[in-house]
């Protein structure tokens, strides 16, 4: 076998060095050009050599590093952090952190010493904006030089916690296309292969998830893995590298408004402090830079909010690049050549800014942290001294929502008596009569983490400015489909301990009755028709003695479920113990009031071959995020298509169609969407979603319609009067870049089946769709179906009366049109229940 030239460079350079240092006996760290064999910024390094830098470094220095494997990625590539400080501090590392978490009430008892500053940087969480896993190497190097008398500074009371690439599987695409496309000397013409990356980007991760909007909610393997080990330090500053258009110069704090009411002053202020170091740097060096423009602090999901509302400092730094810019990129607006080294220098610099500032300030940082956390657990902000969660809710989404406030670090509990008082009902946003339980849970606002909470629960937060970079509220109360309520009252709490499902095995009864309330209930439905279970649902509500059952109900008969002999009740209780779902047995299919089991309105559920419309006319998170929802929610299988292969399927084997949001007018053209009204026909089944439904309007034998608008001049704003410093505030008057509305659903129907008269939809744009005449309105907004967020006033008319979900009848398949997004980022658990009625219903 030949070795590379490359690699034998590599590893000669590796070995001259580590004999020169066993001779010398100096401390000097192993640079990233030596460990490479090549200059660090003249390509990009794989990921493997990225994590086997860490590695080096961390075996050359054991006294001043410790190395973490915190997770693995969906591809099963290595989720790395390594800590680094002096030597006396690394000496009692695991004291630091256990004292740390005791002096902000996170753990039981006083801390013994006080604690140095933890700084926790954070690159790569896009995977094409590449520069930051080399800035990682050179960042680490340089902590480590002996010579490097900042460095010296920073760790005499600094804990550095460096992780080079929360993203890797998504980094290792863009690297591997990249390397790929790159010649001998990169190529700076804008036009250049290097400089088009592919659909669909090296930004996500595996499943297409955009990882810098999944803090709050981790729903995303990266995420929930990352976190898990934030938690055990809990640093005092977090920094969050990034990369924007190629056009731009350098962003970094302070950030633009809005900031978040509960962002308190130091927080504030040292955003004014990081600007002052970082300028002075790029100022010394005469670099472009920008700040307090378009990265705000406000939704809570980021790597910036997220720690703010855990009491750090959290920033975000943007480089201009991103997965255009390759190694080198001519820019006909600033006239220069954007290189990768450049851009590596930036970063670097903003990295040691950042702990520079920290170390500068450590002290009153580390106290201001502990107040924060103290103030929380004694004082909290906010109307609400407690929040209850009734258990009257389905069990799945308490359970979820159980899940989300583990994650979270939040305490909970139940009450410690039940009582009846008043509370604010934190959907409808009334005071109510509230009878509280100790099935209930309940959250008390004195914690350390009382901020976290109040910003996740509160359903209509206080927005400063219109100008923002996503949604505007997010209430778990809305996202979870729970009856939440906030109590002024204090209250006592005890350990929370839920009654754990154990459905009974025992007799042969003649059917099995599953309750259709949650995604639990649809993640067991799944798993039987992958078993082989015949299962029947009823599509009307029904009563046997004095119990009644909603329509959707799921019925498991021992009639058509032969193969599985006396093996069915096994498997059945089996899994829905697993899930936690409660079934009920059933001795008759005589039932007291409705349709007996045996009656036409009991309709089987089939197994469905399901695919997905997929490649470059899809929108890459709409298709993650169905994607994700069956491979890794439900565990169901589904089919991922190129739709250049649309004319190549063979149709006769496809039940179920789904068009995520996109722009498919080339797709389906005339040829193909004759074939698929002629699939349709025989009995297939199209669910097209959100901005997908444009390439439907209007087309022959589809219902879908735009709304009818009746001209309205009052508030018209004439051209001579428009000012044009205000085009991007204009601009926000016609959107809604996330906001909660009451969507009305029709009972009736099995896409609505398990929610009552309502659901709560996140709104991110104007449907402006009719009503269908041709088929069911399934969901509407109504005239004063808004609830939250912010909503711009030239659509706030086109959000009322507007189909937002509708079923159409083709012979004997149905198109189900719906435009509001059920599985957006993966955490709007409310959700995920109607999209599984669209699926299998």
């Amino acid at each position: 076998m030949r070795t590379s030239p490359v690699l034998m460079a590599k590893s000669l350079a590796i070995f001259t060095f580590l004999v020169l240092l066993a001779f010398s006996g100096v401390s000097q760290s192993l640079s990233p050009d030596q460990f490479l064999g090549y200059p660090l910024g003249s390509r990009f390094p794989y990921h493997h050599d990225v994590i086997s830098y860490l590695e080096k470094i961390a075996a050359q220095f054991p006294e001043q590093t410790r190395k973490i494997q915190y997770g693995t990625t969906y591809e099963g590539r290595p989720l790395m952090a390594i800590v680094v400080g002096s030597s006396e501090n690394m000496s009692y590392l695991e004291d630091i952190r256990i004292n740390h978490l005791k002096s902000i009430g996170l753990l039981e008892g006083s801390p013994t010493t006080k604690t140095p500053a933890i700084a926790w940087l954070s690159y790569n969480v896009h995977g094409n904006e590449a520069v930051s896993s080399s800035a990682f190497m050179k960042v680490l190097s340089d902590l480590l030089d002996t010579k490097n008398n900042r460095s010296k500074e920073i760790l005499k009371n600094t804990i550095v916690i460096l992780d080079p690439c929360l993203n890797p599987d998504g980094y290792e695409r863009y690297v591997q296309w990249y390397n790929q496309r790159a010649g001998i000397k990169p190529n700076p013409t804008p036009y250049a292969w290097e400089h088009r990356e592919p659909w669909p980007g090296g930004r996500y991760n595996h499943y297409l998830f955009d990882l810098n909007r999944d803090w709050a909610w981790q729903s995303q393997k990266e995420s929930q893995e990352r976190l898990l080990l934030y938690n055990q330090w809990m640093p005092h500053v977090h920094a969050d590298f990034h990369e924007m258009g190629a056009g731009s110069s350098y962003y970094f704090p302070p950030a633009a408004k809005p900031f978040h009411k509960d962002i308190t002053p130091w927080q504030r202020e040292f955003n004014d402090i990081l600007g002052k170091y970082n300028s002075r740097e790029f100022d010394k060096n005469g670099w472009l830079y920008f700040t307090r423009f378009s990265f705000d602090l406000f939704y809570p999901s980021y790597g910036d909010t997220w720690p703010v509302y855990n009491g750090a400092i959290g920033m975000t730094y943007e480089q201009a690049g991103s997965g255009n810019a390759g190694i080198a990129l001519k820019r006909e607006t600033e006239g220069d050549t954007l290189t990768l080294k450049d851009r590596i220098a930036h970063h670097v610099t903003t990295s040691f800014g950042t702990l520079s500032a920290l170390s500068d300030h450590a002290e009153k940082t580390v106290n201001e942290f502990i107040s924060y956390h103290q103030n929380a657990a004694q004082k909290p902000t906010g109307d609400f001294n407690t929040y209850v969660i009734k258990s009257e809710a389905n069990g799945g989404s308490i359970l979820a929502l159980r899940e989300l406030l583990d994650r979270q670090g939040i305490r909970y509990g139940s009450p410690a008596k039940n009582m009846d008082t008043k509370g604010i009902n934190l959907s409808t946003l009334q005071e109510e009569s509230v009878s509280v339980s100790k099935e209930d849970i309940v959250i008390s606002a004195f914690q350390p983490k009382s901020r976290l909470l109040k910003i996740l629960f509160e359903p209509d937060p206080e927005l400063e400015d219109s100008l923002t970079y996503d949604i505007t509220t997010w209430a778990v109360s809305f996202a979870y489909g729970v009856n939440a309520y906030g109590l002024k009252a204090k209250t006592e709490t005890i350990d929370y301990k839920p009654d754990s499902v154990r459905n009974s095995a025992s007799g042969n009864p003649y059917a099995y009755l599953i309750p259709w309330k949650s995604y639990e209930s649809l993640q067991l439905l799944s798993a039987l028709l992958q078993a082989n279970v015949s299962v029947r649902t009823a599509n009307h509500a029904f009563r046997i003695d004095n119990q009644t059952f909603d329509a959707g109900t799921l019925i498991v008969t021992r009639k058509g479920n032969e193969i599985h002999g006396n093996g069915l009740k096994d498997l059945l209780v089996r899994k829905a113990d697993s899930l936690q779902v409660k079934i009920k047995a059933s001795e008759t299919g005589f039932v007291t009031e409705g349709m007996d089991f045996g009656g036409h309105a009991v309709v089987p559920l089939k197994a469905r071959k399901v695919v997905v419309l997929a490649g470059k006319t899809s929108s890459p998170l709409a298709l993650g995020e169905i994607w994700h929802f069956f491979e890794q929610q439900i565990h169901y299988p589904v089919t991922l298509v190129n739709g250049d292969d649309l004319e190549q399927l063979p149709w006769h084997e496809i039940d179920v169609l789904i068009v995520p949001s996109g722009n498919h007018h080339s797709i389906f053209n005339d040829k193909e969407l004759t074939n698929l009204k002629s699939w349709i026909r025989t009995g297939g089944k199209v669910i097209i979603m959100e901005n997908a439904l444009t390439s439907f309007l209007g087309k022959s034998e589809f219902s879908l319609i735009k709304k009818e608008t009746r001209p309205d001049n009052k508030n018209e704003v004439i051209p001579d009067q428009k000012q044009y410093g205000n085009q991007m505030r204009d601009g926000v008057s016609n959107e809604t870049p996330g906001s909660v509305f009451r969507v009305q659903l029709d009972p009736s129907h099995p896409i609505s089946f398990g929610y009552n008269e309502h659901y709560y939809s996140l709104v991110k744009g104007s449907y402006h769709l009719g009503y269908l005449s041709d088929g069911w309105n399934v969901g509407w907004l109504g005239k004063d179906s808004y609830k939250t967020g912010f909503v711009g006033s030239k659509i706030s008319e086109q959000l009322k009366e507007t189909l937002i979900l509708g079923t159409q009848k083709m012979g004997k398949g149905e198109i189900i049109y719906m435009a509001d997004d059920p599985l957006f980022r993966g955490f709007w658990y409310h959700g995920k229940l109607l999209f599984g009625n669209a699926v299998f219903r």
